[in-house]
């Protein structure tokens, strides 16, 4: 058994940790050059077995599958919306020149061919 001391210095621990990581995060962007006008939304957690509201507010998002990112501009409207499914996305406040297309973020991820041509014999002999 744990006493309530041991528990509570180690979740005081783990809030120091993340205080931490919350500021290194924010010292090493130093002062942007562009204002962050955008939200950077990305599902990490399924939202199968809940309530059809929250389904309706992922919708409402434009959000359909796990690990699926969207951009919104920053409004009051979508802050609450994500206020309300916070537990299954990750948010991220972006410049304009960061937000990507859907096929930019399919360009993205779509794999290289494996090769490159060099050169062709058919070029040399004509």
């Amino acid at each position: 058994m744990f006493s309530a001391s041991v528990r509570a210095g180690a979740a005081s621990s783990s809030r120091l940790q993340c205080r931490s990581l919350a500021t290194a995060a924010s010292s090493s962007s130093t002062a942007p050059s562009e204002p962050l006008t955008h939200f950077r939304i990305t599902l990490r957690r399924s939202a199968i077995s809940l309530p059809s509201n929250i389904k309706g507010t992922l919708a409402a998002l434009g959000i359909h599958r796990r690990l699926q990112t969207v951009y919104h501009r920053h409004t009051a409207d979508i802050a609450g919306k994500i206020l309300t499914v916070k537990e299954l996305v990750t948010v991220e406040n972006v410049p304009e020149s960061a937000v990507r297309t859907k096929l930019e973020q399919r360009q993205d991820r779509k794999s290289s061919r494996g090769y490159e041509v060099a050169g062709s014999k058919l070029d040399s002999e004509l």
